[in-house]
């Protein structure tokens, strides 16, 4: 007994010696695998048609889109490269919109990333089941309890790795991005064979790209409200900043990388559908990859849905690994319960904000309908990501000293602010919905919460002993506090 309480001793007294914080153990290549499983989804493969519908199949003019989307998705990473190197902290958009904006609209994210983020996570996990479950059931639907067991199953499975190594995490990352890099460039280098064979209605196609009927502005716009939504993601690095090695190098080297190589892979992969497909063929398709395998490689068109399930489970991965930052984040600022913002005592990793985050993502999985909510809160992503931008434009000229290792060229952030406003305001006016106001309140609710339970400190003793216990079950330690919080 007494040397079994000594080696206790000896290692409570072991892990007090180790500062507890978030460990430096994302590379350059784990943060490119990060952006790029965070942008590319299930969307390129399923249903990249919206900007093609929107440009009235008009195959110059979507082209053109996708690669201005790209290219404002380039710009806005870059405002993030400069706010991640001079403020390497965890939780993304939440920190530096604190640091510039104040808490109250720092909390206003949170608190509405709270409800929208965990749902995507939900959403993506349901679209995973669907696509692992519908081989075995042929033409017929797959149950919908069986989708809703594995779909919370890959949750936890994904929420508990997060939880447990961040290393780990990283090679899964790694590894679920090349394979669905290798599937983009089975069909971008098959349709690059396809063109160059040259046959005569498919190079008329690209020929005569812009003889088609010319959309008005108003469609022009909502083409590129489609581009810039498949591009979302490329906001990811941020939340990890805190955990990259030599941030000040790696952050805008990764995003240099990353951005530029995912619009070269999409470009080329709607380059390939429309090699084999004709605009109309694409519009009216379920899955596009699917319809372009079927016509390709018959013998091994299985092998897309197997595709778009990788990829889901890449970008599912990719998110819950930068929501359990954000709620680290937010608690570390008070604005979420203390114990989100403790660390395991053996890994050094937020586990009780994985737990957080993934419970509440399963608890939109039980009743699916609920996720039909969150798409009113599409607007709030740019709105985020306006406030971001604002937010660096403000540190410029109230903090003209603080160390900037990356500067972009500041005329970019102005025209960052200006589209995203444009793009929150944009599907509210072309198609006003009451969900909307429904959304928009939920945000102003967060008012509510802010003044009694953040400004003026309401606490409740009974919370402390619910903490206290937990941290034992959970063998997790409070973190300093990062220089951004203090």
């Amino acid at each position: 007994m007494g040397k079994g309480k000594s080696d206790d001793a000896k290692v409570v007294k072991r892990k007090g010696n180790t500062k507890m914080q978030l460990k430096r153990n994302i590379g350059y290549f784990d943060g490119v695998s990060f952006i790029i499983g965070s942008i590319v989804g299930a969307g390129i493969f399923v249903s990249p048609t919206g900007v093609l519908k929107h440009s009235l199949l008009n195959v110059g003019v979507a082209l053109v889109i996708w690669t201005a989307s790209g290219l404002v998705s380039l710009m806005g990473s870059l405002c993030y490269a400069e706010l991640g190197t001079a403020l390497p902290f965890s939780g993304g958009e939440y920190s530096h919109i604190k640091r510039g904006l104040g808490s109250l609209p720092a909390f206003a994210f949170i608190w509405t990333s709270v409800f929208t983020k965990p749902a995507s996570n939900a959403a993506r996990a349901l679209l995973f089941a669907e696509y692992a479950t519908q081989p075995f059931y042929g033409i017929c639907p797959a149950p919908e309890v069986l989708k809703k067991c594995l779909a919370l199953a890959v949750l936890w499975s994904l929420g508990i790795l997060n939880g447990r190594s961040v290393k780990m995490a990283a090679w899964v990352q790694t590894v679920f991005t090349l394979l669905k890099m290798m599937a983009l460039s089975v069909i971008a280098v098959s349709g690059i064979v396809l063109l160059a064979g040259g046959r005569k209605e498919t190079l008329a196609r690209f020929e005569d790209m812009f003889s088609s009927e010319m959309p008005n502005v108003s469609q022009i716009a909502e083409a590129f409200f489609q581009g810039l939504y498949a591009y979302g993601g490329w906001w990811s690095l941020n939340y990890m900043a805190e955990e990259m090695k030599n941030p000040s190098r790696n952050i805008p080297l990764t995003v240099m990388t990353a951005v530029p190589a995912v619009i070269v892979f999409y470009l080329l992969v709607n380059i390939s559908y429309l090699t084999v497909l004709t605009p109309k063929e694409i519009v009216s398709s379920v899955a596009v990859a699917v319809t372009w395998a079927d016509r390709v490689i018959p013998s091994v068109a299985w092998i897309i849905p197997l595709s778009v399930a990788v990829s889901i489970f890449g970008a599912l991965n990719s998110s819950m690994f930068t929501l359990g930052r954000l709620s680290y984040a937010g608690s570390q600022a008070g604005h979420l319960p203390v114990l989100i913002s403790m660390l395991n005592v053996h890994t050094c990793t937020p586990a009780p904000a994985m737990i957080f985050s993934t419970t509440i993502a399963s608890i939109f999985i039980i009743p699916s309908d609920l996720l039909m909510l969150t798409n009113y809160f599409g607007f709030s992503a740019w709105l985020m990501i306006g406030l971001t931008c604002a937010s660096l434009i403000v540190l410029r000229y109230r903090e003209p000293n603080l160390h900037r290792p990356y500067k972009v060229f500041l005329p970019v952030p102005f025209l960052i602010v200006a589209m995203s406003f444009f793009l929150v305001l944009a599907p509210i006016v072309w198609s006003p919905n009451l969900q909307y106001v429904y959304a928009f309140l939920f945000m102003l609710g967060s008012f509510i919460v802010y003044i009694p339970f953040v400004y003026f400190k309401m606490h409740f003793a009974f919370l402390d002993k619910i903490t206290c216990h937990l941290q034992l079950l959970l063998e997790v330690l409070s973190a300093p506090k990062s220089d951004d919080d203090q």
